[in-house]
């Protein structure tokens, strides 16, 4: 696999392009900032593109807009954006922006260096992988909205799974129940939240819950994720 890094931190690019080198991937540029990230995706046109949220100069929002932006001119891009701390606001710009698959990590999720390199091949794979604190978070915050309460407590743990990027196998494996059962607690939660299950239920709920967030509506259900 092809990817790009833009990370500002020398020490976790430097160990960032190490272990996925490793791994048997293809670092095919490491930035510091986003100032080259544009033309450096035109030109090597990597599989995925791995970014910091906060990069110089300002250390705020440049990785996030960088990220939306590319979202925007390469829509299929996978995208995984590392970020210090949860960031809800940034989350949900960028889950709700359409495009291709995303992550969205804690960087202490990198230390455990199997589970990272596996959520990089799930992203590139097409997967849409939440850091379980990100999701955590995003759910809480929307707590008030009545839609969220509708959700029974083993809905919400397994929209939260859903949202983690786990296939209907995963979770049944996690919470000791049969595939059978996960697939009436996913049609329940999408006929709560206003969703009907189709190929992109992944996305849709990510989606949904953003949508809620930002403007307090459901989206329409044939809205494309």
């Amino acid at each position: 696999m092809r990817i790009l890094i833009c990370e500002d931190s020398v020490l976790l690019r430097e160990g960032l392009v190490r272990l996925l080198n490793d791994a048997g991937h293809d670092v095919v540029a490491a930035l510091p900032d986003a100032a080259e990230l544009f033309e450096s995706v035109d030109a090597e046109k990597p599989d995925l593109c791995i970014l910091d949220v906060r990069l110089p100069p300002t250390f705020t929002d440049e990785g996030i807009r960088a990220a939306v932006t590319l979202r925007g001119r390469h829509p299929e891009l996978p995208l995984l954006v590392l970020s210090q701390y949860v960031e809800e606001r940034y989350a949900s710009d960028l889950i709700a922006a359409q495009g291709g698959a995303l992550g969205y990590l804690l960087k202490d999720r990198v230390a455990d260096v199997a589970e990272f390199v596996a959520s990089v091949e799930q992203i590139a794979g097409g997967a849409t992988v939440l850091d379980p604190e990100v999701v955590a978070q995003l759910l809480t915050r929307r707590h008030r909205d009545d839609r969220m309460q509708r959700l029974t407590d083993r809905e919400r743990t397994v929209l939260a799974l859903i949202a983690e990027g786990k296939s209907n196998q995963a979770i049944a494996s996690i919470l000791f129940v049969s595939e059978a059962s996960v697939e009436k607690h996913i049609t329940s939660l999408f006929q709560k939240l206003g969703l009907e299950p189709d190929e992109h239920g992944n996305r849709r709920v990510l989606a949904a819950l953003a949508h809620i967030e930002i403007t307090g509506q459901a989206p329409q259900t044939g809205a494309s994720s």
